[in-house]
């Protein structure tokens, strides 16, 4: 894989560890909140719910890592595919700028591996 394809991925990769530990630690706390748009009172009575979504952006940024350790264009296709299909349900069910933060970074990660190589 070309550094550029390896440097798209990374960012999304990074992406993800960053939503785990916004979701995971600093769901109540003013940044947390401040991201998502939260009162204390939803942050409060949400927060398992939103550790347990950050676990799972955790597994996506450990497979898109995987992908770049072992250089697997299949690994980094089903997990960026995995990225776009939760963006695109999540800008249809949540808010529409979820779209552009998590799809479309990886979906110029998808672009740049299928066709820069």
């Amino acid at each position: 894989m070309s550094m550029l394809v390896l440097l798209l991925i990374a960012l999304v990769a990074l992406l993800h560890a960053y939503f785990l530990v916004l979701e995971m630690f600093l769901w109540t706390r003013p940044l947390g909140m401040k991201v998502f748009r939260l009162t204390r009172e939803k942050a409060e009575s949400t927060k398992v719910l939103a550790a347990n979504q950050g676990l799972y952006n955790g597994f996506l940024a450990a497979g898109l890592v995987w992908s770049i350790i072992g250089e697997r264009r299949d690994v980094a296709t089903f997990f960026l595919a995995c990225v776009v299909i939760a963006g695109v349900y999540g800008a249809a069910t949540v808010n529409k700028r979820i779209f552009f933060v998590q799809a479309v970074p990886a979906l110029l990660a998808l672009a740049a591996l299928w066709f820069v190589g």
